[in-house]
């Protein structure tokens, strides 16, 4: 293009695309590094905690043999640890232990249960674990109440129970260890940059671990704006020049494959990294929470009460049924195989929830719901998922949505592969800039001696 060749609106456009996406880049690159290289290695938290700790998640199913009667096992467990039994985690895989979610008593641990806690230490915590109970306690649920009683909010302990011996494997929320420590650090990275560990306030009273939040979240909102303006940068002036933006060329020079690398990979993960970047701050700032829903249609605002759910019909001297009829009617309303959650009643009217995910390397992590009447076992509601308007939908998988586990391992895997990506932009990215102000440079050079002539 002729020095003097008035620019299209497309290459305007593109230049100020162009612009902010550079200046952005900048300013937040450092920090989306860190969330990212925290995101990637989080991806996979789950396994890597079952990976540390076999013994609290796998069980060798004995030849012919039947799990114990439910019942029996929830007896057990009360005897092991003293609290009560408010939910029950069933797996598909007959070589996967059962989870027992526990509310402990008032007064801690007893001795049985102290000694679960620490069972097989140096591992790892699993099921909803010490991240979760910290978030909790910060939010006040886990304070007690009046009169030194835990508060109805706060968290259970859950228990690895052995299905066919009824022995309770350990405390799963509590054990510590190497692998537990390296992933803490990792969440702290990811949510607060690690300034959650600095106890004086940085910044007058403002607590660090808010600070750290609204950091990482001001850099994810920049870091999506970058995703956008990379999109339009990225799509080519000339349609059948778009296949260069494709592929990378290891044949050049490091320059070029640099470039292929930010543009080429940037195109590839973009919906992945857009979604990541769009969920991500709602944990950051409440303002953008309360948006994202009412963009979504699914805000309620403060005092709102949901429907209440039917309740179970009570009979004079009727008695709950056992949990394996309780089973056999959610398969009865959700034929498939899968994991079941049960949450056992409150109170003498309420009804009996079954929550049923499927399972599988393409398994979506949302599950559907069945209310039973505990007397009866009559379906008195079914919730399944994929019968939800859609906006509700996507409402219900924001997490997901974030870490990756929409459909299971198989968005797990992608979603690592574009976190790798997300870590290696700001680099490519920031290579590309000092490129390019090295040949503005040249240039100048250049020019200055042929005006001194001239002149």
């Amino acid at each position: 293009m002729k020095p003097n060749t008035p620019k299209s609106a497309w290459q305007k456009t593109r230049k100020l695309f162009n612009d902010i996406h550079l200046w952005i880049g900048l300013a937040s690159g450092i920090i989306v590094v860190l969330v990212c290289l925290s995101g990637t290695l989080y991806v996979f938290n789950t396994e890597l905690k079952e990976m540390a700790n076999p013994e609290l998640y796998k069980v060798t199913a004995p030849a012919a043999a039947k799990a114990m009667p439910v019942e029996s096992l929830i007896k057990q467990v009360k005897e092991s640890t003293g609290g009560k039994v408010v939910s029950i985690k069933i797996p598909a895989d007959p070589n996967r232990t059962y989870q027992f979610m526990v509310r402990m008593k008032e007064g801690g641990k007893d001795k049985k249960e102290g000694k679960l806690a620490t069972a097989g230490a140096g591992n790892e915590q699993a099921g909803k674990g010490k991240e979760g109970k910290e978030d909790n306690k910060r939010e006040g649920k886990g304070d007690k109440g009046k009169g030194g009683k835990p508060e109805e909010g706060k968290r259970p302990s859950a228990f690895a129970v052995n299905p066919y011996t009824g022995e309770v494997i350990g405390n799963i929320s509590e054990v510590k260890g190497a692998t537990a420590s390296f992933m803490k650090t990792m969440f702290s990275l990811h949510r607060w940059l690690l300034l959650d560990r600095i106890e004086k306030p940085i910044f007058g009273e403002l607590e660090n671990r808010k600070l750290g939040s609204y950091i990482s979240g001001a850099a994810t909102i920049l870091f999506t704006i970058g995703v956008i303006t990379g999109m339009v940068i990225w799509f080519p002036q000339r349609i059948k020049s778009w296949k260069q933006g494709l592929k990378v060329k290891w044949s050049g020079s490091w320059k070029r494959t640099n470039h292929d690398l930010h543009n080429s990979l940037g195109f590839y993960s973009c919906i992945f990294l857009f979604l990541m970047g769009i969920t991500g701050p709602q944990w950051s700032f409440p303002w953008y929470r309360e948006a994202l829903r009412k963009t979504l249609g699914t805000y309620q605002p403060e005092g709102f009460e949901p429907p209440k759910d039917p309740v179970s019909t009570v009979v004079a001297g009727a008695a709950p049924l056992n949990l394996s009829d309780y089973l056999k009617k959610a398969d009865a309303a959700l034929p498939y195989e899968g994991d079941y959650s049960i949450s056992l009643p409150k109170d003498s009217a309420s009804a009996i929830a079954v929550m049923k995910n499927k399972t599988g390397f393409f398994a979506p992590a949302a599950g559907d719901k069945v209310l039973l009447d505990q007397y009866t076992g009559s379906v008195l509601k079914t919730e399944v998922f994929k019968d939800k308007p859609f906006n509700e939908r996507v409402s219900g998988s924001i997490k997901a949505l974030h870490l990756g586990d929409v459909y299971g391992m198989f968005t797990k895997i992608i979603y690592f592969l574009a976190c790798l990506i997300a870590t290696s932009l700001p680099v490519t990215g920031t290579l590309i800039w000092l490129n390019k102000l090295k040949k503005k440079r040249k240039k100048k050079v250049k020019q200055v001696p042929a005006m001194q002539l001239s002149a």
